[in-house]
């Protein structure tokens, strides 16, 4: 992925308004992220742990954010032990269930759309063998690295097909 600025992780939000995006919290760290090793800009919100962002570049370069929520721990976890991205296992809650507001009509009706993720969005580290959970991990696999990430790819554009329609 190529390194994004505020500007541009601002502007690619498609299920908020833009006086949501304008607000939300951009990460100060975005010089120092391992830009070639990332298939997707994941961060949590300081200010409101229940939030998650997410930014993807897509294949005609144009970019794809997702305001995501999860439950706090006041309201009770959901959680499954394997990312439905990355297939990363963590026990207990490492995995959330991440909602996102559908792009256009349907999500100011207030329609939405859920994934199993790795509640620190370091998918794009869990696979390349970057980052490894603290317990859980990756099953051993005979696919090669490459199709391990496009797998991931695809799994998070099939979760981004489904806000957009």
């Amino acid at each position: 992925m190529r390194p994004l600025t505020e500007q541009d992780i601002r502007g690619s939000f498609i299920n908020c308004s833009k006086g949501e995006a304008k607000r939300l919290a951009i990460p100060r760290d975005l010089a120092e992220r391992p830009w070639d090793d990332l298939d997707f800009l994941g961060w949590r919100d300081p200010g409101a742990l229940d939030r998650s962002y997410l930014v993807t570049e897509q294949d005609d370069g144009g970019l794809v954010g997702v305001a995501l929520r999860f439950p706090s721990s006041r309201r009770g976890l959901l959680h499954r032990s394997m990312c439905s991205l990355c297939l990363t296992t963590h026990p207990g809650s490492g995995v959330s269930l991440m909602t996102a507001r559908k792009a256009g009509a349907a999500g100011r009706e207030g329609n939405s759309v859920g994934v199993y993720m790795c509640t620190d969005l370091a998918c794009s580290l869990y696979v390349r063998g970057k980052s490894v959970p603290k317990v859980g991990g990756r099953f051993e696999e005979s696919l090669t690295l490459e199709e391990q990430i496009t797998r991931t790819v695809r799994n998070l554009s099939s979760f981004l097909d489904k806000l957009r329609t």
